[in-house]
């Protein structure tokens, strides 16, 4: 029997050991995370930048048609005149107001 017992790899150590070195697997292993983390980081900084810039674009678009829609609103007496509706003048839908109707057959 006693042939057949392998020899130890590893020696045990009489007194407990509460430090170990990392080896040079663990150290580069921890390199790697700490790469992958911080691709990983500044990754989503670029995703958000872009994000922002994206909002950013669409509200300054969205700002130069409220000031060109608000340019074209007519004012005072052309208000007035122009206030009709598109489905009353081609005659899909009755006219609010009926004196409006009768203005508009006239005019042609």
């Amino acid at each position: 029997m006693p042939q057949n017992m392998q020899p130890r790899i590893v020696q045990q150590v009489a007194i407990p050991q509460h430090y170990t070195p990392p080896t040079a697997r663990e150290l580069r292993a921890q390199a790697v995370h700490r790469l992958q983390v911080g691709l990983f980081g500044l990754a989503a900084m670029l995703l958000m930048v872009g994000l922002a810039n994206i909002v950013m674009d669409r509200a300054r678009q969205a700002t130069e048609e409220d000031v060109a829609i608000v340019a074209e609103q007519p004012t005072g007496d052309q208000a007035a005149k122009g206030a009709t509706d598109p489905l009353a003048d081609i005659g899909i839908v009755p006219a609010a107001d009926p004196s409006a109707q009768a203005a508009a057959k006239a005019k042609p």
